[in-house]
C-alpha cells in the first residue's frame, strides 16, 4: 500500500483505540458512585418512570445515563487544569440532543441516505427497465441506502449491534462498487465473468464479516481492509474512465466522484474535538459527501442510457 494509506490507517485505527476519559480514576470513580446510587431499587424506579419514550426505546438505561454525566465532569475536571479534552470509550464527548448521541453524523447520514433515495427515484423514472445495467445499479442504490440507514442508527445509538452493522454495511457498499465496476467494464460482454467477480466478493464479505464476529472486532485491520479495497474501486474506475474519456463525454462525473469520495476521506485525519460539542471531523466528512451522490447519479443515468441506446443501434457494447 502506498505510505500515506498506511498513515491513513494507523491513524484512524489509534483514534478508535484512544480513550485516555475513560480511564481517568475520576471518571471510574465517578460511574460507580453514580450506578450504586441512582441505578438500585427506589432510585432506579424514579429514573425509568422519569426517562422519556424516545431514551427508553433507544435502549438508554440509567448506567449509560452515569457514564453521560460522569463525562462531562471528567471533561470539566480536565478544561479547569488546563488539559486538552479527552477521548471515552474511544469516541469525543458529544452533547446529546434527544436520544442522538452523535447529533451532526446522525443528520449528515439521513442527509446522505435522502440523497441516494431521491437519486434512485431519479434514476428508476429516467432510465427505462430495459438498460443493461439496470438492475445491477438499482441493487447498488439499495445496499447504499441500507448502509446509510445503519450509519443514522449508529450514530443516534452506539450499541454492539449498531456499531458492527455500521462498519459491515460501509464495506458491503465498497465491494459491491467493486462489482458494479466489474459489471460495467467487463461484464456486459463477459457475464460468466462477472458472476465470478461477484460470487468472490461474497465471499470476501462474508469472510470479513466472519473474522470480525467470531474472531476478534480488529478496528486496524477492519480500516486496513476497506482501505485496501477501496483502492481496488478507485484505480479501477479511473482506469475505465481513462479508457473512456475520448468517447464518453460524461465520463468526467465518474472520475470526479471517485477522486472526491477518497480525497473527502481523509477529513478523518483531521479528528478534532466537537466544535459545540457537535460537529467533529467525522460529521464534516459524511456532510461533505452527500452532494457527491447527485453527482455519481447523474454519471449513472447518462451511462445507461448511452448503453441502451447502442444496444438498440445494434453496435457491440463497450
Amino acid at each position: 500500500k502506498a505510505p500515506w494509506l498506511r498513515l491513513l490507517v494507523l491513524l484512524l485505527a489509534a483514534s478508535v483505540r484512544a480513550s485516555q476519559g475513560d480511564k481517568e480514576p475520576v471518571y471510574r470513580d465517578c460511574v460507580k458512585q453514580c450506578v450504586r446510587t441512582n441505578c438500585t431499587g427506589a432510585r432506579l424506579r424514579g429514573f425509568q418512570s422519569a426517562q422519556p419514550p424516545y431514551m427508553a426505546l433507544t435502549g438508554w438505561t440509567c448506567r449509560d445515563d452515569c457514564r453521560y454525566q460522569c463525562m462531562w465532569t471528567t471533561v470539566g475536571l480536565y478544561q479547569a487544569e488546563g488539559y486538552s479534552v479527552p477521548q471515552f470509550h474511544g469516541k469525543w464527548p458529544f452533547a446529546r440532543f434527544l436520544c442522538f448521541e452523535e447529533p451532526a453524523s446522525a443528520l449528515a447520514s439521513l442527509l446522505n441516505g435522502l440523497a441516494c433515495l431521491l437519486m434512485l427515484l431519479r434514476y428508476r423514472s429516467t432510465v427505462p427497465r430495459q438498460s443493461p445495467m439496470y438492475h445491477t445499479i438499482t441493487a447498488f442504490s439499495l445496499v447504499s441506502l441500507n448502509a446509510w440507514f445503519w450509519s443514522t442508527v449508529f450514530h443516534t445509538r452506539d450499541t454492539y449491534l449498531t456499531e458492527k452493522m455500521d462498519y459491515f454495511c460501509a464495506s458491503a457498499v465498497i465491494l459491491y462498487s467493486i462489482y458494479l465496476c466489474c459489471v460495467r467494464t467487463l461484464g456486459l460482454r463477459r457475464p460468466g465473468l462477472s458472476s465470478m467477480m461477484g460470487a468472490l466478493l461474497i465471499l470476501a464479505f462474508t469472510s470479513h464479516v466472519s473474522y470480525l464476529t467470531f474472531v476478534s472486532f480488529d478496528y486496524g485491520y477492519n480500516m486496513a481492509a476497506n482501505a485496501t479495497i477501496g483502492m481496488i474501486n478507485l484505480l479501477w474506475w479511473l482506469c475505465w474512465c481513462w479508457q473512456n474519456r475520448r468517447t464518453l463525454p460524461y465520463w468526467w462525473k465518474c472520475g470526479l466522484v471517485v477522486v472526491l469520495l477518497h480525497g473527502l476521506a481523509l477529513l478523518e485525519l483531521l479528528d478534532f474535538p466537537p466544535l459545540f460539542w457537535v460537529l467533529d471531523a467525522h460529521a464534516v466528512w459524511h456532510l461533505s459527501t452527500v452532494p457527491v451522490h447527485f453527482l455519481f447519479h447523474s454519471f449513472l443515468i447518462d451511462d445507461s442510457l448511452h448503453l441502451l441506446n447502442t444496444e438498440k443501434a445494434g453496435v457491440k457494447l463497450e
